[in-house]
């Protein structure tokens, strides 16, 4: 189709490549099915059309979260597997994955350092699938700088480096990262306003998501499906999107279980029109329009 719309990049700055090694694995084999062998591609650098892959990334955590009641506990690039001709993405490597049980302590030292929540920095046993959120937002701004956003060298530093972007924590917001700590001596940092934090010719959709995916207070970080709904993601709820190889879309909007308890105004925002359509729900409109 002429008037078919590709997946453009805007949210790279200079890398316009896929890159990473390939990973083959087999799937099916259960009920009857015949066993496949697929190959993925484990990420490190992502080029045009890598939003798809952010988006698939928060879909695969709002099933995790919401339908399987696990947090995966170690999201970073190297986990995530990524189909070089569909672009369907797998999240990998559950060795670290948990059932969270509020009131049940779990270990603090989880997840690799740079995709690391200030919380578990901060020794909190009692912690949420948030954690992941903190991940996933690292990963994203991992993509749109082209490099690590909090590289540190351990576990000290690498609460500097959230601090040079995020400032110095409030003690409001340590005690919602862990109530137990009562060290709050720390250097008054301002914030680094996330606008200079990416480079000029990044949409405000992109700076709008990671804002709100990175912050101290877990309870304040969107869930997966809210990422998925915003409005960084809107191009793919566009049906005449195209892979850059020309390929349709992998399919991205056949919720299930993860839309269940979901608010209609939320789910009205997620799911396009023509999919909604095919899924049977009622379109909903702004009032006015």
């Amino acid at each position: 189709m002429a008037n078919d719309k590709e997946m453009s990049a805007p949210i790279m700055d200079g890398h316009d490549t896929v890159t990473g090694h390939i990973i083959s694995t087999t799937i099916g084999g259960k009920n009857g099915e015949p066993k496949q062998t697929v190959s993925y591609m484990a990420e490190r650098v992502v080029g045009t059309g890598s939003f798809g892959i952010v988006f698939q990334i928060f879909r695969g955590l709002a099933y995790l979260h919401n339908v399987a009641g696990v947090c995966h506990r170690d999201l970073k690039p190297q986990n995530v597997l990524v189909d070089p001709l569909s672009h369907q993405v797998k999240i990998c490597d559950f060795g670290s994955a948990k059932v969270l049980v509020k009131g049940e302590a779990n270990i603090s030292y989880i997840c690799s350092r740079f995709y690391r929540a200030p919380e578990l920095i901060f020794g909190a046993t009692e912690y949420t699938s948030s954690i992941d959120i903190w991940s996933a937002g690292c990963v994203l701004a991992e993509l749109l700088l082209g490099q690590p956003l909090f590289p540190g060298e351990n576990a000290v530093d690498q609460l500097v480096e959230i601090i040079k972007v995020l400032g110095t924590p409030t003690r409001e917001e340590i005690r919602c990262m862990n109530p137990n700590y009562t060290d709050f001596r720390f250097p008054q940092i301002k914030a680094h306003p996330w606008h200079k934090v990416f480079h000029k010719r990044m949409p405000p959709e992109a700076i709008d998501l990671a804002s709100r995916l990175l912050q101290y207070s877990p309870s304040l970080r969107c869930t997966a499906l809210e990422a998925c709904a915003h409005s960084f993601f809107d191009e793919l709820r566009d049906p005449n999107t195209r892979l850059p190889n020309g390929r349709h879309l992998p399919q991205l909007f056949n919720f299930k279980q993860e839309l269940s308890g979901a608010h209609p105004d939320l789910i009205n925002r997620l799911v396009p029109d023509h999919i909604k359509r095919q899924m049977g729900i009622q379109l909903m409109h702004p009032t006015g329009t």
